[in-house]
């Protein structure tokens, strides 16, 4: 199997939230004109369905290895990179990235392991909290005047971008480059039970001294995302961490003896 097969069965296209099963038939269709085949379904609202069969039109292996999840969290916990196509700005301090340019990132990403491209509802997109979970926001530069793309037709574009770059990177013209970790980038799954930890220690030290944590958090999470740090580097943060909170622990037990 050459690397660009390797690559493409890395990189997984997610529904969040669907409302519409023919969107979800015409998605896997999309997908398949363009060598994808990896789809996850977030909480959809109707799946199976008859119309999603019907839209696929012929692409109906991708609908049956589709795997269903409840959460967003779920469906990309072992991914090492997760874009959120979205078409607005929801003020959360994400990399930005056209589709083109999402492309290429991914490619260079899925080097290293799983990655997901994410997408919202039909009508309002991905949620705030769904978005903390990205890496990365993508942003399709349609007509502002007349912006109205449909879900699969949002699918198509970063499929098609997808393709061009692998095409273009099995012909030796893409300049991608794997990132050179020396272990695996922590999974998504792994970051977040890192976040956990890292936000149950601040409240243990006191660090927001009765602030709302979000902020920090916010800011913290962008950081540590942008970061990429590998398997052992997580480990070792929270080693840090645990010992943080075990002296937070002995400090607060000699406060109540004193």
């Amino acid at each position: 199997m050459d690397s660009a097969v390797t690559t493409t069965e890395r990189i997984r296209i997610v529904l969040v939230g669907t409302q519409h099963p023919g969107n979800i038939g015409a998605a896997a269709r999309a997908m398949k004109t363009m060598g994808l085949s990896r789809l996850a379904l977030v909480a959809p609202q109707r799946f199976p369905h008859a119309d999603a069969d019907a839209m696929a039109a012929g692409a109906d292996d991708v609908l049956a290895a589709a795997t269903l999840h409840d959460t967003l969290a779920d469906a990309v916990a072992d991914c090492r990179w997760v874009a959120g196509c979205t078409a607005r700005d929801r003020r959360i301090a994400l990399a930005q990235f056209a589709p083109r340019e999402a492309a290429a990132q991914a490619l260079v990403q899925a080097a290293d392991g799983e990655i997901a491209l994410v997408f919202g509802r039909e009508r309002t997109g991905l949620e705030n909290h769904e978005l903390q979970l990205c890496h990365a926001a993508v942003h399709i530069p349609a007509n502002p005047e007349y912006s109205s793309l449909n879900l699969a037709q949002a699918v198509q574009v970063l499929a098609y971008e997808l393709r061009i770059a692998m095409l273009a990177d099995r012909a030796g013209e893409a300049a991608l480059s794997p990132l050179g970790h020396r272990e695996p980038p922590a999974s998504h799954a792994q970051m977040e039970g890192f976040f956990g930890q890292l936000a149950e220690t601040l409240d243990a030290i006191d660090f927001h001294k009765g602030r709302t944590p979000d902020a920090a958090m916010h800011k913290l999470r962008r950081l540590f995302l942008r970061a990429q740090p590998d398997e052992r580097e997580v480990r070792l943060l929270r080693g840090v961490l645990a010992d943080a909170q075990r002296m937070a622990r002995l400090a607060a037990a000699r406060g109540d003896r004193d």
